[in-house]
């Protein structure tokens, strides 16, 4: 049974992943840069500095990261103004959650101040005891440390806690923490060996709530 619930935002929480990537690809066929949905898939999950990383491997150090960033930002300040969708079953899992005390945690690879923003805008930020973000931590998912940070602001042993992850990079580095994990993938299916790590891979977080009274102790 496990003491503690870590949950990753985008594209778990919330439906941004598919509106940030494609403010992604039409910032790029604005610029004329050749960038695709497979180039954006490396990224999903993954923090700032990791990004801009890939991003230069993939189109080496002339690519315009700033500059880009700037007009994925404009994009979705018009498309995502007052927020973003809230996942089905993602209130309802939250809410069982609180009613029996289980301490909720986010750990994102999005930078704190807009990690607060999004859930605050989605009416879920009420609902964690702690918010980890990928500036955090010196390197992100896969790493582990930002799912380490979380359980140490909940007070709760990594291998206590279990980890909501949308994405292969969000659940490696969850495992890597010593904790377990459920999938809920988005964007992109997880590897057979992944699936096999995880404590479930589920469809959509509505499955998740049948399957809470057998991983979450009750008080």
């Amino acid at each position: 049974m496990y003491k503690a619930a870590i949950f990753d935002m985008d594209g778990l929480l919330i439906d941004s992943e598919r509106p940030i990537r494609d403010a992604w690809l039409l910032a790029a066929r604005r610029n004329n840069i050749a960038f695709i949905e497979a180039d954006y898939l490396q990224l999903v999950g993954r923090n700032e500095a990791d990004t801009n990383a890939i991003l230069g491997k993939i189109f080496d150090e002339t690519f315009p990261v700033e500059e880009m960033r700037r007009h994925v930002a404009a994009l979705l300040s018009e498309s995502a103004a007052h927020g973003y969708a809230v996942k089905p079953g993602a209130v309802e899992l939250l809410c069982w959650l609180r009613a029996r005390e289980v301490p909720c945690g986010v750990a994102s690879s999005t930078h704190g101040t807009e990690v607060r923003r999004r859930l605050d805008q989605s009416g879920l930020l009420e609902f964690f005891n702690a918010i980890c973000s990928g500036d955090e931590v010196a390197r992100g998912k896969p790493g582990p440390e930002v799912f380490l940070l979380a359980g140490q602001r909940l007070g709760i042993k990594p291998e206590d806690c279990l980890v909501f992850e949308d994405s292969e990079h969000g659940a490696i580095g969850a495992l890597a923490a010593g904790m377990s994990a459920v999938m809920v993938p988005d964007l992109k299916s997880p590897g057979t060996d992944l699936r096999a790590d995880c404590v479930a891979v589920l469809q959509s977080l509505e499955q998740a709530l049948p399957l809470c009274a057998g991983w979450f102790a009750a008080k």
